[in-house]
Parts: C-alpha cells; structure tokens; sequence
C-alpha cells in the first residue's frame, strides 16, 4: 500500500504483540471518516426508540461481529477495505470484561494490518445502555 506508510519510532520491537502501530503517514488518497458503528441496526431512529435495540445480542463477542460488519458496510460503500483505516477508537463499557474478545475479532477482521488505535472505558454508550462497544474510525480511500 503505496499511500499508507507504518511509522515506529525508537523503542520498536517487533517481537511484542500489539494491535496497533503509533502513526501512520498518508501520501495520498482521500480521507473517509466513519461514523461511530454498534452492533445496533446504523439506520435508527432518534430520538432513540428501546424496542429498536431489542434485537441486539447482549454479549460482547456477538456485538463486536455486528460492529466490525457495520464498519465494513461503511468502508465498502466508501470505497474503502479494512487495510485502508488508518485510525480506529474503541469504546467500551467494560473493558476488563470485554477487550479480549474484541481484540481476537479485530485481528481477524484487519488480518495483519495495524491501524494506529485507543481504546477508552465509558459509563454508557448513547445508543441504547445494553450496548457494549462503540468504533469510530478514519480510512485513506485510494485516489480515483
């Protein structure tokens, strides 16, 4: 990827197993800001309606799969893939409960590409309170 460039700066060992690189450089392309996905339906309405949500599976690992195929929705229609986000924050309600699961999804939904990432704890998502993970992420569409 001729438009993307990993940065590392002094302190990288390849050795230690990490989910992300600490920056990217773009040298070209077109910038695609994602929305935050859930694994609640993207197209709801607002303000929120609770039996909309109902449907949502209530563990982490159902609701991370939904979330990564709501984030591939976005980026195909941007014309973008997983290898094209340079920059992922995660959301979590119970990290200690929930960040290993995620991060076994994740890895399998980028498949070796390491976006540069951070990952916060928060009381609620505004969505619904029985949704665990939120992502918001930015991709480099390729020029054209």
């Amino acid at each position: 990827m001729d438009r993307l460039e990993v940065v590392h700066h002094d302190g990288y060992d390849p050795s230690i197993n990490s989910l992300f690189v600490p920056a990217i450089r773009v040298t070209r392309g077109r910038l695609v800001f994602v929305s935050g996905v859930t694994a609640a339906p993207v197209y709801h309405d607002h303000p929120h309606r609770p039996e909309v949500f109902d449907s949502v599976p209530l563990d982490a690992a159902a609701q991370a799969r939904l979330a990564y195929d709501h984030l591939a929705q976005a980026l195909t229609a941007a014309g973008c893939t997983p290898r094209d986000v340079v920059s992922l924050t995660r959301y979590f309600t119970d990290i200690a409960g929930d960040q290993d699961v995620v991060n076994a999804i994740q890895g399998a939904f980028f498949a070796g590409h390491l976006p540069a990432s951070t990952t916060v704890e928060v009381k609620r998502l505004a969505t619904d309170p029985r949704l665990r993970l939120e992502i918001q992420a930015i991709a480099v569409a390729p020029d054209g």
